[in-house]
């Protein structure tokens, strides 16, 4: 009897002592591979994003997580600021680490498209380069768009034009731009694509302003209205416009 329980009592000693053994010998493990693998800051993606977005809209669906320095990518982002300018060459899918590989110029992306937001139609017209910032508009950005009607107003004894410029859209999507090379209608020529030359851009609005933006393009080739573009960004300031005529443009 007493043989059996002095084995007991030894059997629970060694269950002690093999389960305290195991426990340290787990914990410097974790111990060892925490040296190994030190963690690092890296820029992890929360939402997808599509093609074509502009740096500056990737940032807002960004988050620091501590990754292995050994499982980040050598061109993985450690400076914003790098992506200046810069647009999605890829969809982002949640969880991605931000890499440069991802982004390029959006001059690149000139003949491609980006993803036409939910519940938004697209949109083409054309203008003159110098309407649009220069040609510099590119896929991906977002512009403003200014109108310039000229409505008859009826005087004593003729018409008296007084135009009126407006901004009618602010942060439009631009998903597609086309250069398109004018060609003399007697020589048949093409010329270059500079100042005078037309540039096709496709943007996405919703229905009723897809309406309205027809309302000034049919205009526009009435000579009725004139419509230039700017390029916005995330610090644009829009406040403060109000429609501008004769009687308080100076």
């Amino acid at each position: 009897m007493r043989t059996r329980i002095i084995g007991a009592i030894i059997a629970i000693i060694l269950a002690v002592v093999g389960g305290v053994a195991l426990y340290l010998y787990v914990q410097d493990a974790d111990a060892r591979a925490a040296r190994g693998a030190e963690l690092v800051d890296a820029y992890v993606v929360t939402t997808m994003v599509p093609e074509g977005t502009g740096a500056e809209a990737v940032r807002e669906v960004l988050e620091v997580d501590q990754i292995p320095r050994n499982a980040v990518p050598e061109d993985a982002v450690t400076d914003l600021a790098d992506l200046d300018g810069l647009v999605t060459s890829a969809d982002l899918l949640p969880g991605d680490l931000l890499r440069q590989d991802r982004f390029i110029d959006p001059a690149d992306l000139a003949t491609g498209t980006v993803a036409v937001p939910p519940g938004m139609q697209l949109v083409s017209f054309t203008l003159p380069a110098d309407r649009v910032v220069g040609g510099e508009v590119s896929v991906g950005d977002r512009i403003g768009m200014v109108g310039t009607i000229e409505p008859d107003e009826v005087g004593d004894q003729e018409d008296v034009i007084n135009p009126v410029t407006s901004f009618a859209f602010h942060g439009v999507l631009v998903t597609r731009v086309q250069g398109v090379v004018r060609t003399d209608p007697e020589s048949g020529e093409e010329t270059d694509q500079n100042s005078d030359a037309n540039i096709m851009l496709t943007i996405a609005l919703n229905a009723h302003d897809i309406e309205r933006w027809v309302w000034f393009t049919e205009g526009e080739a009435a000579n009725y209205a004139q419509m230039w573009l700017t390029l916005e960004n995330d610090q644009t300031d829009n406040s403060g416009t109000s429609p501008v005529t004769g009687s308080n443009a100076f």
